[in-house]
C-alpha cells in the first residue's frame, strides 16, 4: 500500500478517498490496517472502521457452522427474554425469539411478527399481526401470545428486568386471533421502538420453562447450559425466506481477553465480541481474520452508591466526577475510539443529546474540595473492577492514579468476569457499570435512572426527574420534548451518583470468511441481533 508511511489522520484520509475512487478500491480491511498502521484515534476512527464497504458485495451463501465467543457468562444466563441482564442474554434470545419490531442500522422500528402499529394519540394501539408464523414446537403464533408476553412483564413473579417499562401497559388484549389492542397509561410514541428491544421478545402464551427456547426466531435451541454453552439449529420454518444462512451456531464465553483473541486467530471460533482496542494490530496482521467498529450510545460507568453516593454523600460523588480525566481515559482504556462523555447517558449522535450543556473537565482542585467536604477521611476505599465491564480496569487504574494526587486511596478489587454481573454489580459503593445501549431515550432513562427502576445503578431519586420523564413521553411537540429530555441531561450530570468519562466504541474480531456482519448503534454483534444474517463464504 504505497501510502502507509503517511501519518494518522491524513493515511486515513488518503484510504477514504481512494476507497470511493473506481477499481477495487479498499476493503473494510483495507482501511483497518491503515488505522493500526497510522494510530488513528477518536473521530477518525469512529468514521473509517464503519465508513468503508467491501468492493465485491456477496450473495447469501446457505450452510456451515459457526462458533461465537462473547465475554461474559454465569449460572444467571437464562433464556427467559423478561431476564435478559447481559448482552450474551440478548444474543440468545434472538437467535430463538422475535419481537413485534425490530430496530434497523439507523434505530428506526421495522415491522417484524406485527404487520402494522396504528395510533391516533399514541396512547390507545391498533396491532396486526403476522399469519404466517409458527413456533418451534409447530403451534401458530396468534394475539394469545403477544397478550401473554406483554403482561407477564407486569407479574411479580416473572422479576422481569422491564418490570419499569411495562408498567407503561395499562391493558394488552386481543380482538380476534391476529389483532392486539394495547393501551397505554399515558401517551408513548415509542411504543414500536421499545417493544423491539430484547425484554420484550414474544414467548409462547402460558410458557413458564426456559430450560430450553421455544419461540418463532431463526433457530432452535438444541442445547443450553447456563455457564457454559448454547446450540442453536436452523429453524427450517422461520417465516423469513431464505433466512437464516447457517445450520448452527455454538455460542459460549471466553471471559480472558487475551485467550478470545488467541481462539480467534487460531480458528478455534468464528465471532467474538468485545475486542480491546489495543488488540485490533495482532487481528489485522493476520490473514484470516478481519475487525469491524460499531460506534454506539454504550458506556462504561463509575457508579457510586450507598454511603459513597448520591443520597448520602454528593459531594463524594462530584469529587469523583471531577477526577475523572476523559481524555486520558478514552486514549488508554479504548484506544482513542468513542467520543467523550458528560456524565449523563444521551450520546452526541443522538438526537436528544443536549449540546449546550458544559462539559465537565478533569479538574483535581475541584475534586479535592468537595472531597475534603464529603469527609472521608484518611481511609482506604475498595473500587471494584472487572473485565466484564468493557475498560473498567483500566479506568480504575488511571483514577487510583489521580486519586493519590489529592489524597485520595483507591484500592482496586479486581473481580472475575464469570459471574460479574450477579454477584457483583450494583453490590459495592465503588464500582462499575457497563451499560449497552438503548433505542431511545426515555427507554435509557426508565431502565436506569427513573426512581424506581430495578437497574437504578446509584439508587438516585429524583421527583423532578421522574415527572419530566412521565411528561416527555406523551409530548408531542418535538422542541419541548427535547427541552424536556435536555433538563432531565442536567439534572443527572449533577446530581446522578454515576460517571460517563465516554461512550464506546464496540468492536468485534470476526473470521475473514463470516460475511454480512455489519455495524449498529446499538452494540456489537450487529446490535446481538447477527444469528440471522451472517453466512459463512465458501
Amino acid at each position: 500500500m504505497k501510502n502507509n508511511k503517511l501519518p494518522g489522520a491524513q493515511l486515513a484520509s488518503s484510504l477514504m478517498r481512494t476507497a470511493g475512487q473506481g477499481g477495487h478500491g479498499f476493503t473494510r480491511r483495507d482501511v483497518l490496517r491503515g488505522m493500526a498502521a497510522g494510530t488513528v484515534l477518536a473521530a477518525t476512527a469512529g468514521g473509517l472502521m464503519t465508513g468503508a464497504s467491501s468492493a465485491f458485495a456477496q450473495t447469501p451463501q446457505r450452510g456451515g457452522r459457526i462458533k461465537v465467543a462473547s465475554a461474559t457468562s454465569s449460572t444467571a444466563d437464562t433464556l427467559d427474554p423478561a431476564k435478559g441482564a447481559n448482552y450474551t442474554d440478548y444474543c440468545r434470545h434472538f437467535m430463538f425469539y422475535n419481537g413485534l419490531t425490530t430496530l434497523d442500522e439507523a434505530l428506526v422500528p421495522r415491522m417484524s411478527l406485527a404487520e402494522s402499529f396504528d395510533t391516533d394519540d399514541a396512547l390507545t394501539w391498533v396491532v396486526k399481526l403476522r399469519r404466517d408464523v409458527v413456533f418451534h414446537d409447530g403451534q401458530p403464533f396468534t394475539s394469545a401470545d403477544v397478550v401473554y408476553s406483554l403482561n407477564r412483564h407486569k407479574d411479580p413473579d416473572t422479576a422481569s428486568r422491564a418490570l419499569s417499562v411495562a408498567e407503561q401497559l395499562e391493558e394488552v388484549s386481543a380482538a380476534g386471533p391476529h389483532e392486539v389492542h394495547i393501551r397505554l397509561t399515558s401517551p408513548n410514541a415509542d411504543l414500536p421502538a421499545i417493544l423491539a428491544t430484547s425484554h420484550f421478545l414474544i414467548v409462547r402464551d402460558g410458557a413458564t420453562d426456559f430450560s430450553l427456547a421455544n419461540g418463532t426466531g431463526p433457530f432452535e435451541c438444541a442445547e443450553f447450559q447456563p455457564g457454559v454453552r448454547s446450540v442453536a439449529v436452523r429453524n427450517d420454518s422461520y417465516w423469513k425466506p431464505g433466512q437464516p444462512y447457517l445450520d448452527e451456531i455454538e455460542f459460549f464465553a471466553i471471559p480472558d481477553e487475551a485467550a478470545r483473541i488467541n481462539a480467534l486467530l487460531a480458528g478455534d471460533v468464528d465471532l467474538i465480541n468485545p475486542v480491546n482496542a489495543r488488540s485490533i494490530p495482532r487481528i489485522l496482521n493476520s490473514a484470516n481474520a478481519t475487525a469491524m467498529e460499531s460506534p454506539t450510545g454504550a458506556y462504561t460507568n463509575l457508579v457510586m452508591r450507598d454511603e459513597l453516593g448520591p443520597v448520602n454523600n454528593p459531594d463524594f460523588v462530584l469529587a469523583m466526577k471531577y477526577m475523572l480525566d476523559r481524555e486520558q481515559i478514552q486514549r488508554l482504556a479504548f484506544g482513542g475510539f468513542g467520543t467523550l462523555g458528560n456524565d449523563q447517558p444521551i450520546a452526541p449522535s443522538h438526537r436528544y443529546h443536549l449540546a449546550d450543556l458544559p462539559q465537565r473537565t478533569f479538574d483535581l482542585d475541584r475534586a479535592k474540595y468537595h472531597l475534603e467536604r464529603a469527609g472521608i477521611g484518611n481511609r482506604s476505599i475498595p473500587l471494584v473492577a472487572s473485565e466484564a465491564a468493557t475498560g473498567s480496569v483500566d479506568m480504575a487504574q488511571l483514577m487510583q492514579l489521580s486519586a493519590q494526587q489529592i489524597g485520595l486511596r483507591l484500592d482496586i478489587r479486581r473481580v472475575p468476569s464469570d459471574g460479574y454481573w450477579s454477584n457483583h454489580w450494583m453490590k459495592h459503593p465503588l464500582g462499575f457499570g457497563a451499560i449497552s445501549a438503548r433505542p431511545t431515550a426515555d427507554l435509557m432513562f426508565s431502565l436506569f435512572f427513573q426512581s424506581e427502576a430495578a437497574w437504578n445503578e446509584s439508587g438516585w431519586r429524583n421527583e423532578q426527574f421522574d415527572q419530566l420523564l412521565l411528561a416527555a413521553r406523551g409530548e408531542t411537540d418535538e422542541a419541548k420534548r427535547k427541552q424536556m429530555y435536555g433538563d432531565m441531561q442536567v439534572l443527572i450530570h449533577e446530581h446522578g451518583g454515576i460517571g460517563i468519562p465516554q461512550f464506546r466504541s464496540s468492536i468485534d474480531g470476526h473470521s475473514t470468511k463470516l460475511q454480512g456482519l455489519t455495524p449498529h448503534p446499538l452494540g456489537g454483534l450487529m446490535g446481538y441481533m447477527f444469528a440471522e444474517h451472517v453466512w459463512l463464504d465458501a
